[in-house]
């Protein structure tokens, strides 16, 4: 079925609270698309974020993002009552971006309200939380005393904490559990509403018939919970530092490459353990999404390594990933199928083609990319063949499309126009209608192009470490109609619609 989807994180919906979340307004959101027939919500990684408020670089890649829970839904349900919803920090603020600076108190203090409220709670709600709990135990344990650790040592990274904790012996954990149960409680409720929430959105989208898009890092934040409870999956010395680190080699962007700083996996461990830590990371995402787009794919078959004490990414090298194994396994699992979107931009090798390709993943094509005089530039939607593409205008690290459109010179603006037909007169709109009459199953556009936003509204600056990821909707989900009902039409006319 040919498709169209919109790119939007629950950050960036409307709303009190500092943040946008899992509450009405994501309900309001999901009403719209279902009733456009826009068939995909395209969300970015649903986990706790850095400092900077990045997604891609979080503590856990299991868990949910406490920011993400509506204080709301929890009065309406009897977990909270009002006077604590009035207490939080921000409670009085004006609607706005995202508060980085206030939401990890905010999301302490709902923590501590579920959990003072907690024994008051009906029998029923006691048993299924315990319930869920039984089912998460892969992850949730190590989460919540990873969070729980390192309040208590001040948010430092794991490996500068005492050495007992650092290498994750079991007689120190279990002190902290015996000394800290509070706060280990006020992490797995906080984990708890937050699949709650969520499930009752998944509810939602099933009965709209909008799928769920969710994105998957290819590798974990050297200071995570996954990094510290299974320190011999990766590339680390005894005291935690990186023996090798991730990133990309010299391009025609960057003379010295790009240098992530998280640690390479060691493949051989995964692959002796029969990948029994991937596929639990990878069975987490599908109970939260109908499908998954994977970034950085091309490391799924050969991955650039860097020193660990290397201050540019210049003396790496390639280093051969078994993503053959590992994507067969998942498939026999998935009953023959892969939900998965290969991130495969950049300049991609045969090998990764292929391997693509064997398990007939989508990858993806950006319309940004396309218009710099080269006839045989891929991301030409004349150049576009077949179905198994994703086409996008543009990204969260792109900027905006009317952004993008007055950053081009006049080669670029013709060129653009030549491959219209027409004359541009609304650049977002027209691009977004060449990704909708490309041959790809799925064409995507941020909500920003949707609303003909500038690069004000752009979402995430890659190579920059502050301004990004905070861009929030000013305007109640209700004004979005008619631009969604222009949106929904355009795509029926061009077969994609989902009804």
């Amino acid at each position: 079925m040919r498709l169209a989807g919109v790119l939007l994180h629950p950050t960036s919906l409307p709303g009190p609270g500092g943040c946008g979340g899992f509450g009405q307004p994501a309900h309001d959101w999901l009403a719209l698309l279902g009733r456009h027939g826009i068939g995909v919500w395209q969300l970015l990684p649903l986990a706790p974020t850095d400092s900077t408020g990045s997604p891609y670089s979080s503590p856990s890649g299991s868990a949910l993002n406490p920011w993400l829970l509506d204080a709301e839904a929890l009065v309406q349900a009897g977990f909270l009552q009002r006077s604590d919803l009035e207490a939080l920090p921000g409670a009085a603020a004006r609607p706005g971006p995202m508060d980085l600076a206030m939401m990890p108190a905010r999301s302490r203090a709902l923590g501590e309200a579920l959990a003072r409220r907690w024994p008051g709670q009906p029998v029923q709600q006691q048993r299924a939380f315990r319930r869920w709990r039984r089912r998460e135990r892969g992850w949730l344990p190590d989460h919540a005393l990873f969070m729980v650790i390192r309040r208590l040592q001040g948010g430092q990274p794991w490996w500068q904490w005492p050495a007992p904790l650092a290498r994750h012996r079991r007689s120190a954990l279990r002190r902290i559990a015996r000394e800290q149960a509070g706060w280990l409680l006020e992490e797995e409720l906080l984990q708890w509403q937050l699949q709650r929430q969520w499930q009752q959105l998944r509810q939602q989208a099933e009965r709209a018939g909008v799928q769920l898009l969710g994105d998957l890092p290819f590798y974990v934040a050297h200071d995570s919970a996954d990094v510290w409870a299974h320190r011999a999956l990766f590339s680390l010395r005894a005291d935690g530092s990186l023996t090798a680190q991730s990133g990309v080699p010299p391009d025609y962007f960057s003379a010295t490459g790009q240098l992530w700083g998280t640690p390479v996996y060691r493949w051989p461990m995964h692959l002796l353990s029969g990948f029994r830590w991937w596929l639990a990371r990878l069975q987490r995402q599908f109970e939260l999404f109908d499908r998954l787009r994977l970034d950085h794919f091309r490391a799924l078959q050969a991955f650039w390594s860097v020193p660990g004490d290397a201050a540019t990414a210049e003396h790496g090298r390639w280093r051969w990933f078994p993503g053959w194994p590992l994507l067969a396994l998942l498939w026999l699992r998935r009953g023959l199928y892969l939900p998965l979107i290969a991130e495969d931009l950049g300049v991609i090798t045969p090998a990764v083609e292929a391997l693509r390709d064997g398990f007939g993943l989508p990858g993806m094509k950006i319309l940004q990319f396309a218009f710099d005089g080269d006839p045989a530039n891929p991301y030409l939607p004349a150049n576009i063949r077949g179905r198994r593409w994703v086409v996008y205008t543009g990204t969260h690290d792109n900027a905006t499309s009317v952004g993008w459109w007055q950053s081009l010179d006049e080669g670029g603006r013709r060129r653009v126009a030549e491959a219209v037909g027409v004359p541009i007169t609304a650049p977002a709109w027209q691009l977004l209608e060449l990704a909708l009459a490309s041959s790809a199953d799925l064409a995507v556009a941020p909500l920003q192009d949707l609303l003909e936003l500038d690069d004000r509204a752009r979402f995430n600056t890659p190579g920059t470490s502050s301004g990004n990821w905070t861009w929030r909707l000013e305007q109640p989900i209700t004004s979005l109609d008619g631009a969604l009902q222009g949106y929904g039409a355009m795509a029926a006319r061009y077969g994609r619609a989902t009804s």
